[in-house]
């Protein structure tokens, strides 16, 4: 196989070996034959054409995508098994996919002004959309070469995932002024975190920042800011919002400028020691006061900094007091609200009035109950006697059960037999000797 075949079959589930000759072969004749087998092959195909993408294996160098599949015949070489060769419907898979409103071409996607998923005729299935057209005798999908269409087209299933990190990013940031970017700010702060071990490019973020306004309605965007939706926003870009980005611009520019002229003060001390160190004490003393400069210009940058950063902190201030002072207003207006279904403070108290009114009729209607009770006063004696009664019964039961069970225990002990008793010569047996234990026991 080839490179790219040898990672599908080995991190791609639907590429297994046994099915790779299906979705290497024209599998075109299974869209009538097999279309749930037809189905499956082309959402393999779409699946590993944006993971391949997603890894950066389809396009190289400083401008390479990942969120754009750039298709040219090249891309079916690279693709080519050593045991299938080239895949013959990649073709098919393209239109299929654009027709499923999973892929798009770069330019229709950006100039689109409906959503993506909007439905539209691009939303037909291509077996209906073929259907249509060769009855019209334009065209017949099922026969001749698969001819790829090329261009550049978006991966939906990688912008997608791009947008899902994103908003997992921006869950952290709540300040309106960490919602605020210029679309080169939003550039240096998102490209390298939105797809793990890939940087965007620049036609990456376009495609993203379109899909981020018009498709999910997440940022609002003009084409040079970008503002991340936070509730209780205004529609639209606000002056407040440019000139946020403009202050978050400067203060980017003036570190940018502060760490050049930090690295600036460090070389100009290292060439004064080298000029000391060949005795020339005229080019030291002139990389001493080209240091001496620069540190005051430092000194003024930092200061420049300083201000650009308390004003930063004044505006959030600001910001989060505008929202504190929206929930009191959205609070105050709750509580007008509830006040005004409760009523003045005299219908509080005519209803309160009338609850006294109607708990003392409801205990007026108890004690009237109760004393028609007492009446039928149930005799307390009588209860006693008939308590008392039924202890005696119980402990009689008792009296005999413990009684049985003592002489069943009786019943159970075995009779000892009596041991013969030797005579002694000249002596007669006593005529009580056998007896006087019985006696005894019965006269005890």
């Amino acid at each position: 196989m080839g490179e790219l075949a040898e990672f599908l079959a080995q991190n791609d589930a639907a590429f297994r070996k046994a099915r790779l000759p299906a979705l290497y072969a024209d599998f075109r004749p299974q869209r009538t034959l097999n279309p749930d087998g037809y189905s499956a092959n082309v959402t393999a195909w779409r699946h590993a054409l944006s993971l391949l993408a997603s890894r950066g294996m389809l396009s190289q160098g400083a401008n390479a995508n990942v969120l754009i599949l750039n298709l040219e015949d090249t891309l079916l070489r690279r693709l080519e098994s050593r045991q299938f060769g080239q895949p013959l419907a990649l073709g098919t898979v393209v239109r299929e996919s654009v027709a499923a409103n999973a892929m798009f071409p770069v330019q229709t996607f950006l100039q689109a002004q409906q959503s993506v998923f909007q439905r539209s005729w691009s939303g037909v299935p291509w077996a209906v959309m073929g259907w249509t057209l060769r009855q019209m005798g334009i065209v017949d999908p099922s026969r001749g070469d698969d001819t790829l269409p090329k261009g550049q087209y978006v991966l939906l299933e990688n912008v997608e995932a791009a947008t899902k990190h994103f908003n997992d990013i921006m869950t952290e940031h709540t300040s309106k002024f960490d919602r605020v970017f210029t679309k080169s700010q939003f550039y240096n702060t998102f490209a390298s975190d939105l797809i793990p071990g890939q940087r965007l490019s620049e036609a990456d973020v376009n495609v993203l920042l379109c899909y981020l306004s018009r498709d999910k309605g997440i940022i609002e965007y003009d084409g040079k800011i970008i503002r991340v939706k936070g509730v209780g926003d205004q529609t639209g870009i606000t002056e407040d919002d440019k000139a946020i980005a403009s202050l978050k611009d400067v203060t980017v520019k003036v570190k940018h400028q502060a760490d050049l002229l930090s690295a600036r003060i460090d070389e100009l001390e290292l060439d004064a020691k080298k000029a000391l160190a060949r005795k020339n004490k005229v080019s030291a003393l002139a990389a001493l006061r080209q240091k001496k400069v620069a540190e005051q210009t430092l000194s003024t940058r930092y200061a420049t900094l300083n201000q650009l950063e308390e004003t930063a902190n004044k505006i959030e201030q600001a910001a989060d007091n505008v929202a504190i002072v929206q929930a009191m207003e959205a609070s105050s207006g709750v509580l007008a609200s509830l006040n005004a279904q409760v009523g003045s403070a005299d219908k509080v108290d005519a209803v309160m009035d009338e609850l006294r009114d109607r708990v003392a009729d409801t205990d007026e209607l108890t004690a009237i109950l109760a004393e028609s009770t007492d009446s039928q006063a149930v005799d307390e004696g009588e209860i006693d006697d008939e308590l008392a009664a039924m202890e005696r019964e119980a402990a009689e039961k008792e009296e005999e059960k413990e009684a049985e069970k003592a002489k069943d225990k009786m019943d159970r002990i075995p009779e000892v037999p009596a041991s013969p008793q030797k005579q002694t010569p000249g002596r007669e047996k006593s005529p009580t000797s056998e007896t006087g234990i019985g006696k005894l026991s019965l006269a005890e």
